[in-house]
């Protein structure tokens, strides 16, 4: 698309995708948990159905809204175009972050209903700990360099394979296994099932990846500068003077030898 969609659009986008990406992280779990009891698998196959529905959710809407699908994203958005680079203005942020939070709750029910799970019910699931904070705060700054990065090098078209395979390791690295997002924090504490987050441990989540945010923004400028900052062409080398070779000199012509005919 080379035309900006209207607002409307945009938004609509971001609800969709959003939500999308809840019912997968969501309904992979609980498929997970229904083929295998060993806990190591399920997160194997919630964090794979994650990183194929991220990359192609991002493929598909990022002409549209620049899927975002995170309030984080479109915050840290917003504060790179308030400094001079490019980003939302106030009325894309007010718009994307209900759309995306909006998304999120509903791409848990749906999730929830597609497997005859009662289609809200509150997480018991508690992810109440400083470590899973530190966790977040890791996951969402490494999410932020990531994304303000790839757009400051120039190769913000590798987004849908760079943003999903970082989410895939982040569900290993970290101690949180990676939510990274307020919006699908709060979607998953509406499913009682294995991707799910009591109510209770919400705020802590979302404050620590706020914080994250900070991190990640903050590491930008540390490596790649302000959002005018472009990288200055490396200096060609000079070229190395090749030793000067002395000519040789031409060699004296020499007489031809004249032989004498022995018959004269």
């Amino acid at each position: 698309m080379t035309a900006i969609a209207p607002l409307g659009r945009r938004a609509a986008a971001e609800f969709v995708g959003t939500g999308a990406l809840v019912a997968v992280v969501v309904g992979s779990g609980i498929q997970a948990t229904t083929l295998s009891r060993d806990v190591g698998v399920q997160l194997l196959a919630n964090s794979l159905a994650t990183v194929f529905g991220l990359g192609t959710l991002i493929l598909l809407l990022g002409p549209v809204s620049g899927a975002h699908f995170n309030p984080v994203v479109t915050l840290a958005a917003w504060w790179t175009a308030r400094r001079g680079g490019e980003g939302p203005g106030p009325r894309e942020v007010a718009a994307y972050l209900p759309a995306q939070i909006a998304g999120a709750i509903g791409g848990a029910v749906l999730a929830d209903t597609m497997f005859a799970e009662p289609p809200v019910a509150w997480s018991t699931h508690d992810r109440w700990a400083p470590h899973l904070w530190l966790g977040e705060v890791v996951a969402t700054a490494g999410l932020v360099l990531l994304i303000l990065g790839l757009a400051r090098i120039g190769r913000a078209h590798l987004a849908p394979a760079a943003v999903a395979s970082y989410i895939g390791a982040a569900y290993w690295f970290t101690s949180s296994t990676s939510f990274a997002n307020p919006a699908v924090t709060i979607g998953r504490a509406f499913s009682d099932t294995f991707a799910g987050i009591a109510p209770a441990s919400v705020l802590p989540f979302v404050a620590a990846q706020l914080v994250g945010l900070a991190v990640g923004a903050g590491l930008v400028v540390l490596l790649f500068g302000g959002p005018g900052a472009r990288a200055r062409p490396r200096p060609a080398a000079d070229p190395v003077p090749s030793p000067a070779v002395p000519a040789v000199p031409a060699l004296p012509a020499l007489p031809t030898p004249r032989i004498k005919d022995p018959l004269s």
